[in-house]
Order: C-alpha cells, then structure tokens, then sequence
C-alpha cells in the first residue's frame, strides 16, 4: 500500500456503499471529489489516490483547506497500474471550494 510504504500508520476499514457516503458526507467530501477511498491524517481529508509527498506537503504548510481528492482513478496515480497520465491533485475547503493543488 502506497501511504503505508511511505510512513504513515493505516487503519484500514472495509465498509459497504451506504456507510461509505455517510463517511464522505460527513468529512464534506464534495460530490464530484468522490473516489474509491477516504482517510483522515492529522485532520485533513484525503480521498482517492493521492501521492503520499502531497499529504506530507499539506501536513507540514497547514494550510486552510478541508483535504485533498484525486478523482477517479487515474492511470499512474498511486496504486494504478498503466502508463502515467497527467491528472490533478485538488484541494477543497469547508466551504465547497475546490482548487488545484497540484498537478501530476
């Protein structure tokens, strides 16, 4: 697993569809954000694939964001297999706002 390889401890849940929107409401994930996978680190919600160098990023900048999504699930982000294709790491805060945070 990509986020464990890289340092963090990972509790790992499996839950059904239902549970899982519950967990992604309640972490104001935004609908078009969704992905395949949720974790909270340090507070922030990461949702889908997103490289473990980003989350450390946003750990230690802080900055005032609700989390960081990746949507989908894009050919050589972490854990896609296939040829790498861009994609964009992007930030939401708790007002619904989304913006690029980084791109890949």
């Amino acid at each position: 697993m990509h986020l464990q390889s890289s340092g963090f401890k990972v509790e790992k849940k499996d839950v059904n569809d239902n549970q899982m929107a519950e967990i992604k409401s309640k972490y104001g994930v935004p609908e078009k954000l969704q992905s395949c996978h949720t974790a909270v680190v340090q507070g922030y919600v990461i949702e889908g694939h997103v490289p473990a160098d980003l989350i450390f990023r946003v750990l230690k900048e802080k900055p005032p964001i609700r989390g960081l999504a990746v949507a989908g699930m894009p050919p050589g982000s972490p854990g896609m297999d296939g040829p790498p294709q861009p994609y964009e790491v992007l930030a939401f805060d708790k007002a619904g706002r989304v913006t690029v945070y980084a791109k890949r």
